[in-house]
């Protein structure tokens, strides 16, 4: 099933996710001390670090993704690529000269 692409740019959630990454980055800088208090404790608190990598990673990658669309930057997709055969060299041969 081929999925079909739109041209409408993702404004709006470019400007929230970029909000909530900011709001992120804003409260950890602003309270590290705390939450770092707080994940010190060890218990379900130890799951802290790594739950804060992952929503980190999801907040600042979709930003990321939205912002390059926005700016009309995309990756190559494989089936846009031209292959070029007619100008392929012909394989070598070896050649006893005896």
């Amino acid at each position: 099933m081929a999925t079909t692409q739109s041209n409408s740019k993702p404004f709006g959630r470019t400007i929230l996710f970029g909000t909530l990454t900011a709001a992120f980055y804003t409260g950890f800088f602003a309270y590290g001390d705390t939450i770092a208090a707080h994940f010190a404790q060890g218990s379900f608190w130890a799951a802290g670090p790594i739950a804060t990598v992952f929503a980190v990673s999801y907040l600042h990658g979709e930003f990321a993704s939205n912002l390059w669309s926005v700016l009309g930057i995309s990756a190559i997709r494989k089936d846009a690529r031209k292959t070029v055969e007619a100008t392929k060299r012909p394989a070598q041969r070896p050649v006893l000269n005896a």
